[in-house]
């Protein structure tokens, strides 16, 4: 996010790994076992894609509408929390249209867009051609990796300080898009900057985006001028008296919970210990969480997927309804030392506890 992106530069330089994750070795069996039992899962389904995201979308603007509609505080607080859970659901869409094959889903990507992207000002260019590169054998976990710090290994006031940033997205949305982007395209110098720092869901501060081309420079385009109309409503709705301060009080509040949600959900989508060596495929997958079954609650705080997510560092290209299938499938099949067991975890307090105890040892250090 661009408040992540402009305070981790603060953040101190990371202490000395606890555990050396470039000295894994590759489970060969275990990848080989993935690429042959997954092989049938690959195919996205249009219907289970096009229904699971309208739902999520109409629950969470229904619920945006019921809080700012609702009698009371309590009403308030209920409608709210469900609308920042399906919208956090529905924006978690944006993960899988890095992954889709082009013209797999057609118009997915558009309505996606259309339907959350610009309205919560997270439009999918600021994801696509940046996840892939975390994606990459040789760019993960290193200075290359836009997604990646080795927070285990950095000072322990470092992990609240990347949740308490997330609270403060929306607002540094709305000014990248209203005021930095018109700014840009008068000043070249800083439209290098806006692109090259504030034009993705980036947490490593010393990462910088290249310009985009080809179609997806026209994708880029028309999704920055539609968060650029949008944000400048929202200012003219306010300023104006278009709309009633309250209820955008509570659509902001909505959706700062849902990107302190994420990052909540960040935080524990992967170990974070490495120091910035490049890592063998199981060493990626060892520094990855999956929360399988038969916990109930990762399906709200790890959805569309989110919750296999070593698993999806293995098998980028399985579609998120078939990875429980294939968590099945590879718990089934692999004998109990198989690498693949030990990615697997219980629960989110869990992680985040032993997330602050690495950090603090990493800050001790």
């Amino acid at each position: 996010m661009l408040a992540m992106n402009t305070l981790v530069d603060r953040l101190s330089v990371p202490a000395a790994a606890p555990v050396a994750k470039s000295a894994i070795a590759d489970d060969m069996a275990m990848i080989r076992a993935a690429s042959e039992l997954t092989r049938d899962l690959v195919q996205p389904s249009a219907r289970i894609y096009w229904t699971d995201f309208l739902a999520s979308t109409l629950i969470g603007y229904a619920g945006i509408a019921a809080a700012i509609l609702a009698p009371g505080a309590a009403w308030m607080l209920v409608a709210a929390a469900i609308a920042v859970v399906a919208l956090y659901r529905a924006g978690s869409f944006i993960h899988e249209l890095t992954h889709i094959r082009k013209n797999a889903l057609p118009g997915f990507r558009l309505g996606w867009n259309i339907l959350v992207g610009v309205p919560l000002l997270i439009p999918s260019f600021m994801y696509e051609g940046i996840h892939s590169l975390h994606h990459n054998r040789t760019k993960y976990g290193t200075v290359e990796d836009p997604e990646y710090l080795p927070l285990a290994l950095m000072k322990p006031w470092t992990v609240p300080l990347f949740v308490v940033a997330a609270a403060f997205a929306p607002l540094a949305l709305v000014f990248r898009y209203a005021v930095l982007t018109p700014l840009s395209f008068l000043i070249p110098p800083l439209r290098r900057i806006v692109v090259e720092r504030y034009s993705g869901m980036i947490i490593n501060p010393l990462f910088r985006r290249k310009p985009p081309e080809g179609e997806f420079r026209r994708q880029w385009a028309w999704q920055e001028g539609g968060a650029w109309a949008w944000s400048t409503l929202l200012i003219a709705a306010g300023v104006f008296g278009w709309v009633p301060l309250r209820a955008l009080i509570i659509f902001g509040a909505i959706a700062a919970a849902t990107l302190v949600l994420n990052q909540i959900r960040t935080l524990v989508a992967h170990l974070w210990e490495n120091d910035g060596e490049v890592l063998t495929v199981t060493g990626q997958f060892l520094d990855s969480v999956n929360v399988p079954p038969p916990g109930l609650l990762p399906e709200l705080w790890a959805p569309v997927g989110l919750r296999y997510h070593a698993l999806h560092h293995l098998l980028p290209g399985v579609p998120y309804h078939s990875l429980a299938e294939a968590h099945r499938r590879l718990k089934d099949a692999l004998p109990a030392d198989s690498q693949y067991h030990g990615a697997n975890y219980e629960s989110l307090p869990k992680l985040v506890m032993n997330l602050v105890a690495g950090s603090a040892r990493g800050g001790a250090a």
